[in-house]
């Protein structure tokens, strides 16, 4: 299960990670009261990324102007969530902003260290340029300067780096984590560093041995996690294009590059990732089917973009999950009980053109799967934005 960030960065305070000075806000009042100098950011405390986007995350210069954003941060959801809780935190100038992770790679059963120059809420566009080194025996700090070469780190920026690495690895081990996240390390003119957002993945497996965390975790309201209910996110009244994606970062991200493209999305649904607290292969199966089954009810998607990043299952079986859904689809809409692969033709059946992106194992075996199936798969974000773009307008003008 997922910690909030101020819970995050009390863990990484007590690891010696350099965070910023911060207080927790409960109500707006608790503003008045507050002991760090202006100016400073109000954070909504979802356990949702990409906040900064929807205005989850503002500056205020003094007391007046903190207490009127509380009041509008607390009454703004973000992804259908609510913040109980608000992060006041001194202001920082940051020069570059930097992503690390330690997260546990379920496919190879090990640890692996993350980490890229580009970080913030564009992470996820860039992820063909996000290094990693697997801790393959028992960690010692070359893993972590091995990693912050590959970023292209020279240097004192590269020894504060493979620090903050260090620490950030002794706290997944010690705690028993499955992810530790800085996203943004932001990186001052002078080459200091400060964890700037943190996110921290508990596994629940191992609360007997961490009393601490548990009594975090109890606190939590859980109904964030359950199956998928959230119907798609409406846009464009004239848009034609719908996005799925699993993960709020990877969804807007993927929204973000529909937009610049020309395109107009008509809607877009997360159906979840992987890093919430009751994520399972057979999880991940029926979000996806149910978010399938959301996305092609809304008459005005035509074309669909499906982009999923998963470790939790190969590609092969999200490619079956796809196919089998069309197929049944299908039978629905013709009413019958036995379809082949190779009549899978759906732009004639009122069914949503499809372009899927898939990051994991197995993809060659997902490519064939959907192929057969007549659906177009791709292996770059930037080839799935542009060829959904190529269908909208093909679309367009057939309409």
């Amino acid at each position: 299960m997922d910690l909030l960030e101020y819970q995050a960065k009390e863990l990484f305070r007590e690891m010696g990670i350099p965070v910023l000075p911060s207080q927790r806000i409960d109500r707006p009042k608790d503003l008045k009261g507050l002991t760090i100098p202006y100016p400073v950011v109000l954070k909504s405390q979802v356990y949702i990324g990409g906040r900064g986007r929807v205005g989850g995350v503002r500056f205020v210069e003094n007391t007046i102007d903190a207490v009127a954003a509380a009041q509008t941060i607390f009454n703004l959801p973000i992804m259908g969530e609510y913040p109980k809780v608000l992060l006041a935190e001194a202001k920082y100038n940051a020069d570059r902003e930097f992503y690390l992770a330690v997260v546990l790679n379920r496919s190879i059963r090990r640890p692996v260290l993350l980490g890229s120059q580009q970080g913030g809420i564009d992470v996820q566009a860039a992820m063909d340029q996000m290094q990693h080194v697997i801790v393959e025996r028992e960690f010692s700090p070359y893993y972590a300067r091995r990693l912050a070469l590959k970023m292209g780190l020279q240097g004192d920026l590269m020894i504060s780096v493979a620090s903050i690495l260090e620490k950030m690895y002794r706290l997944f081990v010690q705690k028993d984590l499955d992810l530790v996240e800085i996203n943004p390390l932001g990186v001052s003119p002078s080459e200091a560093v400060m964890a700037l957002d943190g996110k921290v993945t508990v596994n629940d497996d191992a609360l007997a041995r961490h009393p601490s965390l548990a009594a975090l975790l109890e606190t939590q309201d859980k109904a964030s996690f359950e199956p998928l209910t959230e119907l798609p996110v409406m846009m464009e009244a004239d848009g034609q294009i719908g996005i799925l994606c699993n993960g709020a970062g990877l969804t807007m991200a993927t929204m973000d590059l529909i937009c610049q493209a020309g395109g107009k999305p008509a809607s877009f649904l997360n159906i979840g990732g992987e890093t919430q607290w009751n994520s399972s292969p057979d999880g991940l199966r029926q979000r996806l089917e149910r978010g399938l089954e959301l996305m092609t009810q809304t008459r005005q998607v035509r074309v669909l973009l499906v982009n999923l990043v998963s470790s939790l299952i190969p590609c092969d079986e999200i490619a079956k999950v796809i196919t089998a859904f069309l197929r049944h689809r299908i039978r629905e809409l013709r009413g019958v009980s036995e379809i082949r692969p190779d009549t899978l033709i759906t732009h004639t059946l009122r069914i949503p053109q499809m372009v899927v992106r898939l990051v994991g194992s197995e993809c060659d075996r997902a490519k064939t799967q959907l192929a057969n199936a007549q659906v177009t798969i791709v292996d770059t974000l930037d080839d799935a934005v542009a060829q959904t773009i190529v269908l909208a307008k093909s679309v367009a003008r057939n309409s």
